[in-house]
């Protein structure tokens, strides 16, 4: 008897939590400064397409090119090397001994 009123005033409150959430979500979208910071968003994703940097000043193209040659020196890049790129990692098999050799009667001896 007890929980029935409890559970209808659960009910009650999570829809009120489900009315007040739906309100404001259809507020943001009719928020102004909101949909201005959306559109210069998507405005630098056009001027941003393939990693090139959004309205560099030939200052910043000069120090990014510096960077890149000290980065070419330090870790041995050179022409024709693409230093942004991760790069491509190979390892060797190492030789190991065979460990399971019969053992001579010369190495017995000593």
């Amino acid at each position: 008897m007890l929980t029935s009123p409890l559970v209808a005033g659960l009910r009650a409150a999570r829809t009120s939590v489900v009315c007040t959430r739906n309100l404001a979500a259809a507020q943001q979208a009719s928020d102004p400064i909101q949909k201005l910071f959306l559109d210069k968003i998507k405005e630098y994703k056009q001027k941003s397409s393939g990693g090139k940097l959004v309205d560099p000043s030939p200052s910043i193209q000069k120090e990014l090119k510096t960077e890149l040659d000290k980065l070419e020196k330090q870790y041995g890049g050179g022409s024709g090397v693409d230093m942004t790129s991760f790069p491509s990692l190979k390892f060797d098999e190492p030789k190991l001994d065979p460990i399971d050799e019969p053992v001579s009667k010369d190495s017995k001896k000593k």
